[in-house]
């Protein structure tokens, strides 16, 4: 049966001795936010970038897509694909999908990155006020949303492109799945005991000037996980990947070659 998610599989026949990396994508992107390191790391690695349900070129579910659903698709996806471990690394919320992974098939993770995020539950505040951006991105659709929050999703000094492709993204996305999304992120569970659990190695990134996600989120992360690296890039607010590719990229490689040299 063909998988639910549409996606991009790279370099599908390399050599099994580098571990698997499936990229997840944001709130709300779609596959194309992990374009540079889709283009650094399936010269030697397989490389997996799917769109979540509801974003990019993946079937719209209207209501609401609990983050665990996410990870559920991406495990059938795993499943579809015969890999069987591999690092998860995910963004934002996607690095709380890459939670979810991690407590429902931890056993096939290898490794955890997770780039500008924060494992706590939802704050009642936090709750409303993503149930009422969801009635609001029905009813007025992504622009006026992408054109408010483009410069803290990156940083006002980041590069004209940069910015552009964020733009892009966000008002590509359908407003039914963006909104389905944050009402099920609005239900999320508190991640902060299954991080101490965690027996592979992690990976923390965290932009500098990131204001949804703070330096502080990520070395209280670093803080509870029991064998993890953090770096923090200067000159990058929510988005490091693509607003200094060459840093993350290169704090990536180091990680994965490491993740390698265990399995």
């Amino acid at each position: 049966m063909p998988p639910f998610l549409s996606y991009e599989d790279k370099n599908p026949g390399v050599s099994s001795s580098r571990i698997p990396l499936v990229l997840v994508h944001g709130h709300p992107f779609d596959r194309t936010m992990w374009t540079p390191q889709l283009a650094a790391f399936s010269a030697g690695r397989r490389v997996i970038a799917p769109d979540l349900r509801g974003y990019g070129s993946s079937p719209v579910t209207p209501g609401t897509v609990p983050l665990a659903r996410h990870a559920q698709d991406i495990g059938e996806l795993l499943d579809f694909l015969g890999v069987d471990s591999f690092v998860p690394a995910g963004l934002s919320m996607g690095g709380q999908i890459v939670m979810e992974c991690y407590d429902h098939f931890g056993d096939r993770v290898r490794g955890l990155v997770l780039a500008d995020t924060f494992p706590a539950p939802e704050t009642s505040e936090g709750r409303r006020g993503r149930i009422a951006m969801a009635d609001r991105l029905l009813t007025e659709g992504m622009r006026g949303y992408a054109d408010e929050v483009l410069e803290k999703m990156v940083a006002p000094y980041a590069a004209p492109e940069v910015k552009a492709h964020v733009h892009r993204m966000m008002t590509a996305t359908a407003p039914e799945g963006a909104a389905a999304s944050l009402r099920g992120r609005a239900e999320r569970p508190d991640y902060r005991p299954l991080l101490t659990r965690v027996n592979v190695p992690a990976l923390v990134v965290v932009g500098a000037d990131d204001t949804y996600t703070p330096v502080a989120d990520a070395e209280a992360m670093h803080a509870a996980l029991p064998d993890s690296v953090l770096h923090v890039v200067a000159g990058a607010a929510h988005m490091p990947n693509l607003e200094r590719p060459e840093e993350f990229n290169e704090v990536l490689e180091k990680f994965l070659t490491e993740v390698d040299s265990r399995s």
